[in-house]
């Protein structure tokens, strides 16, 4: 079992998906979740924090505290994006985000799908150092990656758990996806809702994947990317029919994926550089070779020296 929790994965792995998980923080604050600032603006006795700001115990937010946290955290993800002093900056970032989200869902609506970055967030500062590209493999950036991947998974059986817990099996063969698509459904769910009980059956498969989801795990390595790429293409479905986002769930799901193979700014150099490197036959070659060098030379021939004695 430890074997298995501490699976070596190549360095490269590791930057990337920590470079990927930094930035996304700071495009969280501006992008998804700008509203948390707003959050000031409610009347203090409405902050009812959840149960880890309660037993910390974490101050009721401020227009000040909060602006204070959304900048510290935009600098200091940027930074930790380049990978530099990796535990100090990882630390600071995992505890204000922790901070950023408690603010967030403190105020009736809990999302599940912060659990897995949060958790990615938590784990960063023990993978170690790790470079862009780098080959050699690392134990405690597996562990990493690892308990990320399983906190995806926990993600995604919980979910199932839940929805036995509060709605058994009514949930299945009720109406819950008719209600999301009237709340909040798009042309392409308008078109599905209209064939007959495929809105049940799509239930029954929501349920049936999230319990078997830990099947991930045991899969070889080919088809488990295969179930990896079938549970992004689910979240695509998901946007595409009732509009809501798993954003972080889905940057915390990239754990599973060799992202060492993909070096965007390597393969932006090399685009640049065939762009602005000539033709090295043309760099080598005089432009008038072709008009001033005679027939036979351009076919490989030799030119005759002409003899100066000669009449």
């Amino acid at each position: 079992m430890s074997r298995w929790l501490t699976e070596a994965v190549p360095r490269g792995r590791v930057a990337a998906f920590r470079t990927l998980v930094y930035l996304f923080v700071a495009a969280d604050l501006v992008v998804f979740t700008p509203w948390v600032r707003d959050r000031v603006d409610v009347p203090g006795n409405l902050y009812q924090p959840l149960f880890v700001g309660r037993v910390l115990p974490l101050p009721t937010p401020t227009a000040t505290l909060v602006s204070v946290i959304f900048w510290a955290l935009l600098l200091l993800a940027l930074l930790a994006a380049t990978g530099r002093a990796h535990r100090l900056l990882g630390w600071t970032v995992f505890a204000l985000y922790l901070e950023w989200m408690i603010i967030a869902m403190s105020y009736g609506k809990v999302d599940h799908d912060r659990f897995a970055l949060l958790v990615a967030l938590a784990v960063l500062p023990t993978a170690g150092r790790a470079r862009h590209g780098d080959p050699t493999r690392t134990e405690a950036g597996g562990w990493a990656l690892r308990v990320t991947q399983i906190s995806v998974i926990c993600t995604y059986f919980l979910a199932a758990w839940a929805k036995f817990r509060f709605g058994g099996l009514d949930w299945a063969t009720g109406s819950v996806l008719a209600k999301a698509i009237i709340r909040r459904g798009t042309d392409l769910a308008d078109l599905i809702a209209q064939v007959p009980h495929l809105l049940l059956v799509a239930q029954f498969g929501i349920l049936a994947f999230e319990l078997l989801s830990p099947l991930v795990f045991v899969l070889p390595e080919r088809w488990r990317l295969a179930m990896v790429g079938f549970f992004y293409s689910f979240h695509l479905a998901t946007i595409a029919t009732i509009t809501i986002s798993f954003a972080p769930h889905l940057v915390a799901m990239t754990s599973f994926l060799p992202l060492e193979k993909v070096r965007p700014l390597v393969a932006m150099r090399r685009l640049l550089s065939r762009r602005s490197t000539p033709d090295q036959r043309g760099l080598d070659a005089d432009p008038l070779a072709d008009i001033t060098t005679p027939a036979r030379t351009r076919r490989g021939g030799h030119e005759p020296v002409p003899d100066p004695t000669a009449p």
